[in-house]
């Protein structure tokens, strides 16, 4: 389930275990589009880590869903990876994974699991290296760096009232994790597979590309049972969604030239302008994050690359706004 208020433990990986992160350049994209997507999406990380092939978070979700915060991080992160890097394709294996968690007792085991990835992973060679390690949270845990967008107060209030005393007792709980190893009672429990609070994961799951797989639950049997509960009477409520057809992808591209003032012919004959961007931009978004669409169908039809519908994508929900639009006018 994706309530406001949920705890995941959200991991990334990339397609075939090839690397997601080549340069300090591309670590420092995917933290930056975390600084400017977490706080507007009012949710929190209490914990993180990038590792050469794959990266941890420890989020708890605000008003604004998971599937849609990492969508907006990750699809811009891998078209500026692809342009950085001269590639194309996709990037990550199945865009993430989350495990949903019960706080008690997993939160301080998963911060402690999530920041002790560098050191099993090979990264760094020992605590003391990890402390000073900049592509994790456990050296702003400790004061030696800053982000404004993690949430350290939460944590080290768990540790103590001070500070100095709390920073002290988690640098220690952290290093009376090293001989755990790997943790494999952490990475979650029963199957649930895009339903009930995932309907809109479960929409995207209709089109070629998956932006969300392996939906986890992690805690005691009784948080499972409620969560499955509260998923199964989401699934009882839930809309189905819109079908996709080429006439409702006409009917969308249709809407949108009208209120921009220009033609289907425009919107779909590969135009460079500005205001016929913009339009793709929302065409794009509706049809692949809400029929399900590929993005290679997208992209064939009105006649752009797969990264430019990506790029649509990215930019398409600020366009709705800046333009007017309501999401449920669009897909009607």
């Amino acid at each position: 389930m994706d309530a406001e208020g949920a705890l995941h433990h959200v991991m990334v990986r990339g397609l075939e275990k090839r690397k997601i992160f080549l340069t300090s350049a591309d670590r420092e994209d995917f933290i930056q589009r975390l600084a400017t997507v977490v706080p507007k999406a009012r949710a929190r990380i209490f914990a993180w880590s990038l590792l050469p092939n794959h990266a941890h978070l420890l989020i708890r979700t605000g008003p604004v869903h998971l599937s849609r915060v990492m969508r907006k991080v990750l699809t811009g992160y891998a078209v500026s990876f692809n342009l950085r890097h001269k590639r194309s394709g996709h990037l990550f294996q199945n865009r993430y994974k989350s495990v949903l968690v019960e706080e008690e007792p997993y939160l301080l085991e998963l911060v402690r699991y999530i920041h002790l990835n560098p050191l099993r992973g090979g990264v760094v060679k020992s605590v003391r290296e990890l402390a000073f390690y900049p592509w994790c949270g456990h050296s702003v845990l400790l004061g030696r760096k800053n982000n404004t967008w993690q949430d350290c107060e939460y944590i080290l209030g768990q540790f103590g009232k001070r500070v100095k005393t709390s920073r002290a007792a988690y640098e220690q709980f952290v290093m009376e994790g090293v001989a755990q190893g790997r943790r494999d009672d952490l990475l979650g429990g029963g199957l649930i597979r895009s339903i009930g609070g995932w309907e809109k994961v479960a929409r995207l799951g209709r089109g070629r590309e998956k932006w969300a797989s392996d939906e986890r639950i992690l805690g005691s049997s009784e948080f499972v049972e409620e969560m499955l509960g509260m998923i199964k009477s989401g699934e009882d409520r839930k809309d189905p969604g819109k079908p996709f057809s080429m006439d409702a992808f006409y009917s969308l591209v249709d809407r949108v030239a009208k209120r921009l003032s220009l033609t289907r012919d425009e919107i779909m004959g590969g135009s460079r302008r500005r205001r016929v961007a913009r339009g793709r931009n929302i065409i794009s978004y509706v049809a692949v994050c809400m029929y399900g669409m590929s993005l290679k169908a997208v992209a064939e039809l009105l006649r752009i690359s797969k990264q430019s519908v990506l790029r649509g994508i990215e930019a398409g929900e600020e366009r709705i706004k800046e333009e007017g639009f309501e999401i449920r006018g669009l897909i009607s």
